[in-house]
């Protein structure tokens, strides 16, 4: 395949830390082992500024956090999380106090702060502790998963002394999880989230629905979850989630600024909605259960009104334990589905989020329709999708419609890494850890500009993927690139830097037990 690069080069200056920026699949993570790197370089995602400077803070037994005279509510949630996290690793008291003066961990709020936006922040680390100012909580926190970095992972030592000044590139960076291939609990979900927050990821997008399984209860159709959600890929028991459960995952996203996206796939990917209303057939005939692998032969019933009473229950009842702003309808390979009958329903399903006060999010598959205004498009395409229908995908975006960009062959998390890999799928090419991380959102679709671009989100498929272990192989280390593409300014993105990065992660992975794989590649630290 042909391999484009561009390199700037790599400066550090007076301890600043800055990046590069290069393209290319076949470049090698560098001969300079991990180690060499100081701690402000080893940062991931790379910051947009970061500045090693004078003596550092003793982290240690005597460690506060403090979150300042008047901070809130909130930033005193986030002093606390903050302190549970660092905890868990050093085993350190860490009590959280209020009051700004003092040693160490100090958390602020600043309005006017500058350079940080609204999600980003300005760390600084001296002898007499840390500082963690932001414009809003959602700053400190994003602060405070850098300021976890910086820790040794053992536990007590030095925070180096220095600044980072840092802020997104672009406002959605996000993973996604099926559990309607393969059903998992909210408790996994949950230790993704946490694996996700602490690398700026602030997005967390649940496919709740497919052929396979109905994986969230429905008040006003309760055989979806009951019966439809009772199967898998492979003939298992499958499972789903209460409303309680759903509203449990919501809210400790929340507390760690990821919103949650719930996915309902229509018309297609239905079989397991299909099998459990034969009124939502056309022919008034239930199909039995899937338990197979196969896509684009299920379609709810376009022409019944009951279908469209079935999908303003289904949204509203989501909507309402839903307090992000979007929800997903799907929409892709829909083959069962005239097209005319494809728009005709997207309109109405469209029409439906509206109401409920939500803006749609939608495979890009929407673009051959109608899109409604505002709604999001979700590109998945990859090097060998037809013109056409990336030149559809541009048009919407010309017309307003924001993208987010999840190429089946850089970042869709099932692919195999080799042909080795076990699990995974290899319909879109193999996805090595330097191909997932080497393009760039803002130029990757030709007509589409940077602005246009809401940001990036990697899917994990799950069709053959059943365990906690095969979950964690696939998604991890490319989940991080991800995070890094979502974050990090443009002149950052260089595989070589990122390689040396990657690598320094390692330690880390390992304390929180990540089943990562170790990518031929990349120089791991040990």
């Amino acid at each position: 395949m042909r391999v484009l690069r561009r390199a700037l080069g790599t400066l550090l200056v007076l301890g600043a830390v800055s990046c590069t920026a290069a393209r290319g699949d076949d470049a090698s993570a560098g001969d300079d082992p991990p180690a060499a790197l100081a701690p402000f370089e080893r940062l991931l995602p790379a910051p947009v500024s970061a500045r090693a400077s004078g003596p550092g803070y003793a982290f240690g037994p005597g460690t506060v956090v403090r979150t300042g005279p008047g901070a809130g509510e909130e930033v005193r949630r986030v002093g606390e999380l903050l302190a549970e996290q660092l905890r868990g690793p050093s085993g350190l008291p860490l009590p959280v106090v209020g009051g700004a003066r003092g040693d160490g961990i100090r958390l602020r709020i600043d309005a006017a702060a500058e350079g940080v936006g609204e999600e980003g922040y300005r760390l600084t680390s001296g002898p007499s502790g840390v500082d963690l100012v932001a414009r809003t909580p959602a700053g400190l926190f994003r602060a405070g998963q850098t300021l976890r970095q910086l820790v040794p992972v053992a536990g007590p030592g030095t925070v180096p002394g220095g600044t980072v000044t840092d802020r997104p590139r672009f406002a959605y960076r996000g993973a996604m999880v099926d559990i309607a291939r393969h059903f998992f609990t909210v408790e996994q979900v949950k230790r993704y989230v946490d694996q996700l927050a602490q690398y700026k990821i602030n997005t967390l997008h649940v496919h709740l629905t497919d052929d396979q399984g109905w994986r969230l209860a429905i008040d006003s159709w309760p055989r979806l979850a009951q019966y439809g959600g009772a199967g898998e890929v492979g003939g298992g028991p499958g499972g789903h989630w209460t409303k309680d459960e759903y509203r449990a995952l919501v809210a400790y996203a929340g507390e760690r600024y990821v919103d949650v996206v719930p996915e309902i796939d229509m018309p297609g990917h239905t079989n397991a909605a299909l099998a459990s209303y034969a009124e939502l057939n056309c022919d008034g005939k239930a199909p039995p259960r899937y338990t197979g692998t196969k896509v684009g032969f299920s379609s709810l019933c376009v022409a019944k009104e009951r279908t469209y009473e079935f999908v303003d229950d289904v949204l509203g009842e989501l909507a309402e334990l839903t307090p992000g702003r979007y929800l997903h309808i799907g929409g892709d390979e829909a083959h069962a589905t005239p097209a005319a009958d494809y728009a005709a329903f997207m309109d109405r399903a469209q029409q439906v989020v509206g109401r409920h006060g939500k803006t749609v999010v939608a495979w890009h598959q929407l673009a051959s329709a109608r899109p409604a205004a505002g709604a999001v498009l979700q590109y998945w395409g990859h090097d060998k999708t037809p013109a056409a229908d990336r030149s559809a995908v541009a048009e919407a975006a010309k017309a307003g419609h924001p993208l987010i960009l999840s190429p089946a062959d850089r970042v869709y998390l099932d692919m195999k890494y080799a042909a080795a890999t076990k699990p995974g799928l290899a319909w879109a090419g193999y996805v090595p850890v330097a191909r997932s991380y080497s393009w760039d959102p803002g130029s990757y679709l030709a007509g589409v500009p940077e602005s246009a671009v809401l940001g990036v989100e990697a899917p994990l498929w799950t069709e053959n993927v059943a365990t906690r272990a095969e979950w964690e192989l696939m998604a991890f280390p490319r989940v991080l690139g991800v995070a890094e593409l979502g974050w990090s300014p443009a002149a950052a993105l260089d595989w070589t830097a990122y390689g040396r990065r990657l690598a320094a992660q390692a330690p880390r992975l390992d304390a929180q037990d990540i089943g990562f794989f170790r990518a031929p590649d990349v120089a791991w630290a040990r």
